[in-house]
């Protein structure tokens, strides 16, 4: 893919499953009657396709699993006691009883919810 000065554009330049259909069956539907596509290469093209869905799904497996492995981290903090900085720059210490889940996870510590970007350490009750 070119942008309009003629230089190469990467950001629309990968192609997905669909791309990959568009042009096989655009293959298929203009090849030359007398000269037909090889079948190792219509095979070759469709085991390409294969692993393009399969790295898809891959893809979906591990976007999933991340944010599982996330949400179990967040969960871990429950009961535990933190130490961290608040926006006015003093260290609060506190332990942890709720958790808020969403783009900014935040704890919450005697009634109020915090950030935890800022939590300098973790530990148990004692």
């Amino acid at each position: 893919m070119f942008n309009s000065n003629g230089e190469r554009d990467i950001k629309g330049s990968n192609l997905g499953r669909d791309d990959f259909l568009k042009l096989l069956i655009t293959q298929l539907k203009y090849q030359d009657p007398t000269d037909p596509m090889k079948d190792k290469e219509f095979i070759a093209q469709m085991a390409q396709f294969s692993v393009l869905e399969q790295m898809t799904n891959m893809s979906k497996s591990f976007e999933s699993l991340s944010s599982a492995l996330g949400k179990n981290k967040d969960l871990g903090l429950l009961g535990k006691i933190v130490e961290f900085e608040n926006v006015d720059g003093e260290i609060v210490k506190g332990k942890v009883t709720n958790i808020k889940m969403g783009v900014v996870p935040q704890i919450m510590i005697d009634g109020k919810y915090y950030v935890y970007d800022n939590i300098l350490s973790v530990g148990l009750e004692g």
